[in-house]
């Protein structure tokens, strides 16, 4: 026995080891706020002290060391038993600054800082470690987004994935039971739900398993998420969701591929008739755990008695917290009864063989409750002469020992009473063979369940015989044929309605990294993985698991080039450790050269050499121009990044046209969060250049001179800070543009950012090159909401100068088949299994457009008026000058001026004179155009009447 002193009259640990019957004292120089006690060393301890210090002691808290400072509270961890080499192992995560932590590993009595390992390369966030079972978790944060990281068995770290659009703002492991991971994670659009995701084995590949699963926080602050494993039976879970405002209760049998709505029960206690008919009535049950351990909790289930479920719960068409009952299910949740009208605790006893339970009132009681039958039947018995408020129940888990033991008191003034109580006495013998009776796991009655039919034994309900310990809950097993549902969609792959897996509007399967080792093949998705501890057996041909392809050599494709901080600055005398991915390529094959800008460069013979990073050390400051480039007999890639010391900027994104016409300017514009003015310096570098232009202003214009594509870099840089950003422009002498809409429903889907803008833009290039094979076509989304975008259509690569008439006069055809098309709702896509969205056409617009922003401005949509308005003088001129002989255009101040001659119009010589009003030049607008924006914002977040939509009423 281990006591504390009152750490306010001193600090000392008291020890016993004869039951209490004496104790040694040992004075401590630091006060204990909790304890860690190894899972194996019972005299191993970790202790927390108040200053976030971490002790430990090999002596059950006689003699104390220090492990570490700085410390953050709960995370701490002993070696997991197995994974860790040595069992004194200490997982740690220790506070280097604000918001930033380190992981740190090393033995409890030997972590000095030459025996510390820092196995995460790089700092995480605090309070993000967590250990458990095979699995190490971390966070890191930047630029506003957190990404996750898993080590699987003490393997190095990876990027947990999940789907692409995900975005989480927060996640929290659920369990890592079985090898796999289930976490809950908060998406983008989620506020008071989280959503359920389920990995594969080594917890990197993720895919979602329920969406707005009902969450709630405990006392301290901790996150509960209402999911339930049910025990004893493989793959079957409950959890409550939010659907349409209502918390209902579903359940899953083959570990989150399906989930259904609970039965409700036929009668309620009394035997009254319920009509509770799905989906409109159904059973939902309080899942959430206690924080009492001495309390049974609204729900229960046992490994030793399976197919038993017994919780808390109502009836109806949402979860409540009133007029709750107790509801029982003796067939692994196909069918469920009404046992009691009122809330109570219930436990097994016998091995599962017999419920107790206990009315749970905030008033003192004298009767318990035993039943033989799976709650068909109750027996009423006193335990205490007077009434007791009990608070808890103790008893012995998986034993023989027949000895519950209640405790409570008589009054709010009286003493702990403790109440021993043997039930032995309702059983009269062991059981016999002839005792028990089989039943068959289904779903539903469907026999196969998580790839193979199961019969299990029970004891007959009312045979009055004690359960053996070790009887075989499982009579028989037997496999079944896989089916879909026996699989899970693989990453990037989604559930459709007819239960096939189809990729995600996001994904490309064709474009996956595959990695080929030297046995010149690799096992490549059909889009389903199997569920784990699924027992199922394909037939014939293996429709669903991966297929083995052979190796086909690759050009390099996809290099990425990043610092493993992903800083793009480093102080000088600094190691800067370069990492290098490729995406796609024969990696074996493929030789890497990197340059580091300073005059130094390295080559290795293959990528798999630079696993660790590359490491090199700038001796002077500067702005450095680092260049990976990946060859082999196929091909060559190769990728930049721009390396110096700056300060800090949180995001970049850079605004420019997709489209630009050869010889005139085009507006590139950097948009910086948070907002600075006049703090930050802009680099631009556009292609090959070798010295970039600098600005103090985040906008610049730009005359491309070369046809094609070309790449435009700009860099911001504020204090030590450096971002990014890149994008593509293309260069033509003439185009034409159509202006987009889309369906409402995609807006509920638009998280608003880059990424997701350019692959909506490529679903729809892919749906419009459907309707009509143009040469090139281009889409590029507009920020924020509604959803608008622009359509480009560009002539031939190979289109000579002295065609270029025919050439517009083929995109003009082209563009009437494209406005043909939209506006008959004939370009479509699908965004999920149940949304599809239609394309529309919203303003054509004229081109070439030589000021094409990504957010119209002002005045392009004054320059459109007017040219429009021009037209219709034009065609009025034409369409009536035969029938009048002469046109007189008058302004309000004409009557006290003479009109000046410009032109005479009709066919006598006795003509008047007029004068036409002008329209002002589009270099004069340009020039209205940039004096408005010296008055006022003509940012699209702020003023409507910019926004291409605008364009529809005009």
């Amino acid at each position: 026995i281990m006591m504390l002193s009152d750490p306010e009259v001193e600090s000392a640990v008291l020890i016993s080891s004869d039951e209490g019957a004496s104790f040694e004292k040992h004075p401590i120089n630091f006060n204990i706020l909790s304890l860690l006690f190894h899972p194996a060393q019972e005299n191993w301890i970790l202790a927390y002290s108040h200053d976030s210090k971490l002790y430990s002691s090999m002596d059950f808290g006689r003699k104390w060391q220090l492990v570490h400072d700085n410390v953050m509270p709960g995370r701490f961890y002993w070696a997991v038993m197995g994974l860790d080499k040595e069992s004194d192992v200490v997982h740690i995560e220790t506070r280097i600054a604000k918001g930033r932590a380190q992981y740190v590993k090393c033995r409890a009595q030997r972590c000095t800082d030459g025996n510390r390992q820092y196995l995460f390369p790089g700092y995480v966030d605090t309070n993000s470690l967590v250990v458990q079972d095979e699995y190490v978790f971390t966070q890191v944060t930047k630029s506003g987004r957190a990404s996750y990281f898993v080590s699987y068995m003490r393997e190095s770290f990876k990027r947990m994935k999940l789907p692409k659009y995900c975005l989480p703002k927060d996640m929290h492991i659920i369990s890592t039971d079985e090898k796999q991971v289930f976490a809950a994670v908060q998406e983008w659009n989620q506020n008071n739900t989280y959503s359920l995701y389920i990995s594969d084995s080594p917890g990197v590949y993720f895919t979602l398993s329920l969406e707005n699963l009902r969450t709630s926080r405990g006392p301290a602050g901790n996150l509960l998420v209402d999911f339930y494993k049910v025990e004893g039976i493989n793959g079957m879970y409950l959890a409550n969701k939010l659907v349409d405002n209502h918390i209902k209760t579903f359940i899953t049998y083959n570990k989150g591929q399906t989930w259904a709505l609970l039965p409700g029960p036929s009668t309620d206690v009394a035997g009254n008739n319920l009509h509770c008919i799905l989906p409109f009535c159904s059973l939902h049950l309080h899942l959430e755990m206690l924080e009492n351990p001495y309390t049974s909790g609204p729900i229960t289930s046992k490994k030793s008695v399976p197919g038993i479920i017994v919780a808390t719960g109502n009836i109806g068409t949402e979860l409540s917290s009133t007029n709750l009952g107790m509801f029982i299910t003796s067939d692994a949740g196909n069918s469920w009864r009404q046992i009691f009208d009122e809330e109570h605790n219930i436990w097994f006893l016998d091995n599962g063989g017999a419920l107790l339970a206990v009315l749970h009132a905030a008033t003192p009681i004298r009767h318990l409750w035993i039943s033989l039958d799976e709650g068909k039947k109750w027996d009423r018995h006193s335990f205490s002469l007077a009434p007791l408020y009990v608070d808890g129940v103790l008893m012995e888990p998986e034993s023989d020992n027949h000895i519950i033991t209640f405790f409570g008191h008589f009054s709010h003034r009286s003493e702990w009473q403790l109440i021993k109580i043997d039930y032995k006495g309702l059983f009269s013998r062991r059981c016999m063979d002839g005792d028990y009776q089989t039943w068959h796991l289904h779903n539903k009655g469907e026999l196969c369940v998580m790839g193979e039919r199961q019969i299990f034994m029970k004891r007959r309900p009312g045979n009055r015989c004690m359960l053996v310990q070790d009887y075989s809950r499982i009579y028989s097993s037997e496999p079944c044929l896989c089916t879909t549902y026996d699989f899970e969609c693989d990453y990037g792959w989604e559930r459709q309605a007819d239960g096939k897996c189809s990729p995600a509007f996001w994904f490309n399967p064709n474009g996956a990294a595959k990695t080929c080792s030297s046995s010149q093949s690799f096992l490549n998705s059909t889009g389903y993985r199997k569920v784990l501890s699924n027992n199922c057996k394909e037939a014939g041909r293996n429709v669903y698991s991966p297929r083995r392809q052979a190796c086909r050599p690759r050009p390099p494709r996809g290099l990425r080039l990043s610092t493993n901080q992903g800083e793009l600055s480093a102080p000088v005398g600094s190691n800067v450790t370069f990492m290098v991915y490729l995406e796609d390529g024969d990696s074996l094959r493929t030789s890497i050269q990197l340059d580091f800008g300073d005059g130094i460069k390295i080559t290795y013979s293959n990528l798999s050499r630079t696993d660790d990073g590359i490491m090199h050390i700038y001796r002077t400051t500067g702005i450095y121009r680092v260049t990976a480039s990946a060859e082999n007999s196929q091909g060559s890639d190769s990728s930049t990044l721009f390396l110096h010391i700056t300060s800090p900027v949180e995001r970049v994104y850079l605004s420019v046209p997709i489209v630009a016409i050869r010889g005139k300017e085009a507006n590139l514009t950097a948009v910086v969060w948070p907002s600075h003015t006049r703090t930050l310096t802009f680099f631009w570098w556009f292609d090959n250049s070798s010295e970039p232009i600098i600005t103090l202003e985040g906008s610049i214009s730009y005359t491309f001179q070369r046809e094609g594509k070309n790449k435009v870099t700009v860099q911001v840089a504020s204090g030590s800070t450096v971002m990014q950003d890149s994008k593509v422009i293309t260069v033509k002498e003439f185009f034409r543009s159509l202006l987009l809409s889309f369906s409402p429903a995609l807006d509920e889907h638009n998280p608003d950012i880059p990424e997701w803008r350019e692959d909506i833009g490529r679903v729809v290039r892919a749906a419009l090159s459907q309707v009509h094979g143009v040469p090139i076509l281009l889409v590029s989304l507009y920020p924020g909401l509604p959803t608008t975008a622009e359509l480009f259509i560009l002539p031939d690569e190979h289109t000579a100068s002295e065609h270029k008439r025919g050439s517009e006069e083929a995109l003009e055809t082209i563009s009437d088949i494209f406005v043909t098309a939209l506006n008959q709702g004939l370009i479509q896509f699908e965004l999920k299994a149940d949304t599809r969205i239609i394309v529309y056409m919203t303003q054509q617009t004229l081109a070439p457009l030589v000021d094409s922003n990504s957010i119209h401005s002002g005045s392009a949509m004054l320059m459109l008026l007017t040219v429009v308005f021009v037209g219709l003088a034009a065609f009025f001129i034409y369409k009536f000058k035969r029938k009048i002989p002469w046109i007189h255009v008058q302004t309000e101040d004409s009557h006290e001026k003479e009109p000046e001659v410009i032109s005479t119009v009709g066919q006598n010589d006795n003509m008047s004179k007029v004068k036409l009003t002008e329209f002002p030049s589009p270099k004069e607008l340009m020039a209205k155009d940039l004096e408005a924006r010296s008055l006022g914002s003509f940012s699209r977040t702020t003023t409507q009447s910019t926004h291409p939509a605008a364009l529809k009423n005009g």
